[in-house]
């Protein structure tokens, strides 16, 4: 049989935000150490084995069990504090895409399954046969018109930034294959943005960082 071989960086598996389909909740039951969560699902469940990385609205969480065409997966305390997660009944449609293989085509851009924060949608807006989605976010250091970001584990260009809104657009395809169609105002959806931006981000503040520290210890 042949092996999986699943792309990783740093240790971590890598989604593209091409959602392979959209599942539905069966059962999700919460306790003190965090939550289970069953969902129903046809197309990813072959291939897919025990201890596998499946992300689920975005949030990368692995498979524990196949139960009769449902995947069961635990979710720790502080994915259910960090993502939308733990605001999913019975019923409700989510993203789901399986670990990048390495011998897979790479669409979308590269994705960890790690969300950075929860935004809310402000406006929603169609134009033509698109839909615009204003979103709400409290960090937005690092990003930029025309860049990538997930929203709910969904490959998505940066439109333009207004104000405090992230401005995404969603066309045909997107909002067929994923759950962001039936997204509305006041409705949290999970944030993930580019892993890129974020590191190139990061690097410029410790290169200020420490040419102010190399000012101050000469004097300036």
């Amino acid at each position: 049989m042949k092996e999986n071989l699943f792309l990783r960086l740093g240790g971590i598996p890598i989604f593209t935000g091409l959602v392979e389909e959209k599942g539905i909740v069966d059962n999700v039951a919460h306790n003190s150490s965090g939550g289970l969560i069953r969902i129903k699902a046809s197309k990813i469940i072959e291939g897919t084995s025990v201890g596998d990385s499946v992300a689920v609205n975005g949030a990368c969480l692995t498979v524990r069990a196949l139960v009769s065409g449902n995947l069961e997966m635990d979710v720790m305390p502080e994915t259910l504090r960090c993502t939308n997660l733990g605001l999913l009944r019975k019923g409700s449609s989510v993203n789901l895409e399986r670990a990048m293989k390495a011998d897979s085509r790479f669409g979308g851009h590269i994705v960890t399954g790690h969300i950075d924060e929860v935004g809310t949608i402000k406006a929603r807006r169609p134009e033509g046969k698109a839909i615009w989605l204003g979103i709400k976010a409290p960090e937005r250091e690092g990003i930029a018109p025309k860049g990538s970001i997930a929203i709910d584990g969904v490959s998505l260009t940066i439109s333009k930034i207004e104000s405090d809104l992230i401005w995404v657009s969603l066309v045909p395809h997107t909002l067929g294959e994923t759950n962001l169609s039936g997204r509305r105002v006041g409705d949290k959806c999970n944030i993930e943005y580019d892993i890129l931006s974020k590191y190139c981000n990061a690097l410029q503040h410790s290169k200020a960082d420490t040419i102010m520290t190399t000012l101050r210890e000469n004097g300036f």
